[in-house]
């Protein structure tokens, strides 16, 4: 496939490189909304938040990877996502992350006076384990059809 349909995207963290390929195309959760990045898109920065990363391969196969937020930075025909964590869906263990998801709501609940630091941490928590869920049910359903 040409270079003039593919787009050379690469997503790390600060342990390592998740994923680095040419692909067609990638959907990401930022603060604005989901957006979708296809070849020649135009230059771009945005702050990710927590979800799930769809990466469509060069094969038409996809990618799924969660994050729990970042920074995301769109060049002539590059993509660089800089995640604060970043799991390929099939490395997540959907019951841990339930159960992290939980300890934190209930974390939330018995905390009557929680400061505000600590509320947010709880927050990013459960999104963050609920982004690692829905990464984990979305690649399921498409290993299924």
């Amino acid at each position: 496939m040409s270079e003039e349909k593919t787009i050379k995207f690469e997503i790390a963290t600060p342990e390592r490189v998740v994923f680095k390929d040419h692909i067609l195309q990638v959907s990401v959760p930022t603060t604005e909304g989901e957006v979708t990045i296809l070849p020649k898109h135009s230059p771009l920065v945005s702050i990710l938040k927590p979800g799930v990363l769809e990466i469509k391969k060069i094969d038409n196969s996809v990618e799924i990877i969660s994050v729990s937020g970042g920074f995301l930075e769109v060049l002539l025909n590059k993509i660089i996502v800089l995640a604060d964590t970043a799991e390929r869906a099939e490395e997540i263990d959907l019951e841990r992350a339930e159960e992290a998801r939980k300890k934190a709501e209930e974390s939330i609940k018995k905390l009557r006076n929680v400061d505000a630091s600590q509320f947010a941490s709880l927050s990013a928590q459960i999104e963050k384990e609920l982004a690692r869920s829905r990464s984990v049910k979305r690649w399921r359903n498409l290993q299924n059809k």
